[in-house]
């Protein structure tokens, strides 16, 4: 029984899959340099334009980088934390977006991954992260404050929490559920909202982690999902509400 050969233009992706594998495994390390072109043709048996081609698509990965001169060609790229969380983030709001995923499940999701840091913040934050929040507090207890901008300053607040840690792992990871999910719920939450309960509950949290007291910021958090969990079942319900009844209309 034979089996059928790749096709041509399944080449570049297969060409690109080994290389990310080699990368992913640690036959290739960040900062290597690649094969010259001619190399990896001769290698993979294919036309120089078709490895350009599996190039491309590594580099749309942020896999590699190309270098030009004397001592160029391409190398695989070292990763920042920043790029990874960037990317992250866009994945998840596509993930949340396309998804149809409910307000409850995103609700849970997104406060049981904050509350696993808690007990690190509470050792590890600094007065700088401390401030970043105060700061962020005062700016939403101002009258004139945009919706908008309330919501960007609830992420900020929240992303100080997270980065407290002194964790670069677990401030990648809780990037999606902090600068995906918080919007999103809050694009539906707002309009029910109270921002002085917010501001009190944001107010606790900070003067808990202040005194290094994770039980207590913890606690405060499963207020903030209590609260949240119930502004948006509450919208929920009234936009349902609000729908004509078309059952037995012909």
């Amino acid at each position: 029984m034979t089996q059928n050969k790749p096709q041509p233009s399944d080449r570049p992706a297969q060409i690109a899959k080994s290389i990310r594998d080699a990368i992913l495994n640690g036959a290739l390390m960040a900062d290597d340099r690649l094969p010259s072109e001619a190399e990896l043709a001769e290698q993979f048996q294919v036309s120089r334009p078709t490895v350009r081609e599996a190039l491309k698509r590594l580099a749309a990965q942020s896999l590699i980088r190309t270098q030009r001169g004397a001592f160029g060609g391409a190398f695989i790229h070292r990763l920042s934390y920043a790029e990874a969380q960037d990317q992250h983030v866009t994945t998840s709001t596509l993930l949340l977006s396309i998804n149809d995923v409910g307000f409850d499940v995103a609700c849970e999701a997104r406060y049981a991954l904050e509350r696993s840091c808690t007990r690190l913040a509470a050792e590890r934050r600094t007065a700088d992260h401390l401030a970043t929040m105060r700061a962020e507090i005062h700016r939403q207890g101002q009258p004139g404050l945009s919706d908008e901008s309330f919501c960007a300053s609830d992420v900020t607040l929240h992303r100080a929490l997270v980065d407290s840690t002194g964790n670069p792992i677990l401030s990648y990871q809780l990037a999606g559920s902090v600068e995906a999910m918080q919007p999103l719920m809050n694009m539906i939450t707002f309009t029910a909202r109270s921002r002085a309960h917010i501001v009190e509950l944001h107010t606790r949290l900070a003067d808990a982690l202040e005194a290094r007291e994770a039980v207590r910021a913890d606690a405060v958090l499963s207020e903030l999902e209590d609260y949240t969990l119930s502004l948006g079942q509450g919208v929920m319900a009234a936009r349902a509400a609000r729908k004509p009844d078309t059952k037995g209309s012909k």
